[in-house]
């Protein structure tokens, strides 16, 4: 295991940034490092999205060339929401609303109105036995 992965991960990313892309194989060359060392340095790189590997055929074997790509132009995650079933939540719509809270005079744990929303939008069907 490689002591220090945090300095191997900065001199890997300055070594492929000032090359303008590097093969895998002699990145770990110039770290000093095995193929397996290297290879976590490479995808901890990859995950953290500074970097894409691009495969490649050298001399009849394929490998990979790793590019910087910055955190500007890194993997950005999309996550979509589907807000149809909070949209008649009873809460948006209470007269009440600033009076609720857990110990307020009003409460969620307590209330009506949100334990048949909950029911209207769970997977349970029909209540009791």
């Amino acid at each position: 295991m490689v002591k220090n992965i945090e300095f191997y991960e900065a001199k890997a990313l300055e070594l492929i940034k000032n090359n303008k892309g590097i093969l895998q194989s002699e990145l770990w060359k110039r770290l000093g490092l095995d193929s397996r060392e290297g290879s976590r340095i490479v995808l901890r790189l990859e995950r953290k999205g500074v970097i894409k590997r691009e495969g490649v055929i050298v001399n009849g074997r394929r490998t990979y060339k790793l590019y910087y790509i910055g955190s500007s132009e890194a993997k950005k995650v999309r996550i979509l929401v589907d807000l149809s079933s909070i949209l008649d939540l009873p809460c948006s719509t209470c007269q009440f609303l600033s009076q609720c809270g857990p110990h307020g005079v009003y409460s969620p744990y307590t209330c009506k109105l949100i334990e048949d929303w909950v029911l209207r939008h769970s997977s349970i069907s029909g209540r009791g036995g």
